[in-house]
């Protein structure tokens, strides 16, 4: 009996004697099956063959990033939060072995673990059972969880705050339980954003844009980002950091509320005429 993970996107399947037929995650519009055909692995295959490696690198004051080396999936970066003694990992990698774990050890460990969608959810059931953490997803994206666990706890509503300052915030998009992080505390007390890529921060750093499938290319309805630019009023942040490492450095707000009116002006007819 194995836990196997799909190769493509990293998400890791309930125990079973042979390898899932398909990969849920995969064959939906938002994600893809490889062009080589569906195929599987498992975590004790990898740490096994040597080849992957957990770098945890120090961002910011209390906030650290957590990568693997080579990528593996689709190469999304985790960060572990320090608040008022309370560490929460955001997003969750596949990989990780006896030397990440001394290492996350070493920094406090993992008080909750609080996810954006589905395609970062990983080997999070391994990863809480290690640490002995709770396990936060929104109740809207409860179908795609392809290994149930006790230790998750589904979360309804816009807003659950999990530590003085740290809050979980819904905002949809890309998927509807889609959940960005709210950091009060970072970056001096001027706040930090954290979200996956429910919002995506583009190539040159000054812009973010929105997407309901990006590897697909299939965009958000305008209405869907206009809400969200609405939403970002609520929060305290001038800095934000995406799922694949890429930081805006200062008036984060500023720059999401000028993409969204970019991305409704294009999506509309008016930003250009070709």
């Amino acid at each position: 009996m194995n836990n196997y993970i799909c190769e493509t996107c990293g998400v890791q399947y309930a125990r079973s004697t042979q390898e899932p037929t398909k990969c849920i995650i995969c064959e939906e519009e938002r994600q893809y099956v490889s062009s080589k055909g569906q195929s599987w692995t498992t975590l004790e295959t990898m740490i096994e063959g040597g080849t992957y490696k957990t770098l945890v690198n120090s961002e910011e004051e209390s906030l650290y990033s957590i990568n693997t080396n080579p990528s593996f999936g689709i190469g999304q970066t985790a960060y572990l939060i320090q608040n008022n003694e309370f560490n929460l990992l955001w997003d969750c990698i596949t990989y990780f072995d006896q030397n990440t774990i001394k290492t996350i050890n070493e920094l406090g460990g993992i008080d909750a673990i609080a996810l954006s969608h589905p395609h970062y959810y990983s080997s999070q059931v391994e990863w809480a059972e290690t640490f002995d953490a709770p396990i936060y997803i929104h109740e809207d994206d409860k179908e795609w969880v392809t290994r149930k666990s006790e230790k998750i706890i589904f979360w309804s509503g816009e807003t659950l705050e999990l530590n003085k300052g740290l809050v979980l915030q819904r905002i949809g998009g890309h998927f509807k339980g889609g959940t960005v992080l709210e950091w009060k505390n970072g970056n001096g007390q001027n706040g930090i954003l954290l979200c996956g890529d429910i919002i995506r921060v583009v190539a040159d750093q000054e812009w973010v844009s929105f997407m309901y499938s990006y590897p697909n290319f299939i965009p958000l309805p305008s209405a869907t980002v206009e809400r969200i630019s609405n939403r970002m009023n609520e929060f305290k942040f001038t800095r934000l950091y995406d799922a694949f490492h890429r930081v805006i450095r200062e008036d984060a707000a500023q720059r999401i509320h000028r993409s969204a009116n970019r991305y409704v002006e294009a999506i509309n007819g008016k930003l250009f005429n070709t």
